[in-house]
């Protein structure tokens, strides 16, 4: 079984049953592997829990990287609204949620800095881009608890607003 599918099956159990659930033995039995075979790739259920956060971050890294814009606010902006389109964000949520301890949430910290201080100095207008990265946050945070709350127009217009907020001149300073 590869790393991937196991850190699938500790998602899906948190998922489905919350992090109480989440012990070495319930993800093996979910993988359909041996506890030993699930200790040969994460040796704790911290190196377990830290493995689904690094997974989490590679992946908006990804996300971030596939985007075309042409300044990072911008593509920080289209991946963030790709991985609330996708559905997936209560992932984020309960992964993070199950963490319980600073250590484990290291990269996810880490990612946050580096995720807000990037290119910051390059952009057009910094303040309008620690902005609409805040703002980002802000879409995340709700659309990780509440689905539901905006619907793809509502998305789409808020794409619309934040992106002309990027474009607009920077007031003199």
């Amino acid at each position: 079984m590869r790393r991937e599918e196991l850190l699938d099956a500790a998602e899906d159990l948190l998922c489905d049953q919350g992090s109480a659930a989440l012990t070495l033995s319930a993800v093996a039995d979910r993988a359909g592997v041996s506890k030993g075979g699930l200790l040969y790739h994460f040796g704790t259920k911290e190196a377990l829990i830290k493995g689904m956060v690094e997974r989490l971050v590679e992946e908006f890294d990804q996300l971030v990287a596939a985007q075309a814009d042409p300044t990072y606010t911008e593509r920080y902006l289209g991946a963030t609204l790709a991985a609330v389109r996708s559905g997936r964000l209560r992932r984020w949520a309960v992964v993070t949620g199950a963490s319980g301890n600073l250590y484990l949430l290291a990269p996810l910290r880490e990612a946050m800095a580096r995720w807000h201080r990037e290119g910051l100095g390059q952009e057009p207008d910094p303040l309008a881009s620690q902005i609409v990265r805040l703002a980002c946050e802000g879409l995340w945070d709700v659309a990780s608890h509440d689905p539901g709350l905006n619907s793809e127009g509502d998305l789409r217009a808020l794409e619309g607003r934040l992106r002309a907020l990027l474009k607009a001149p920077a007031p003199p300073a």
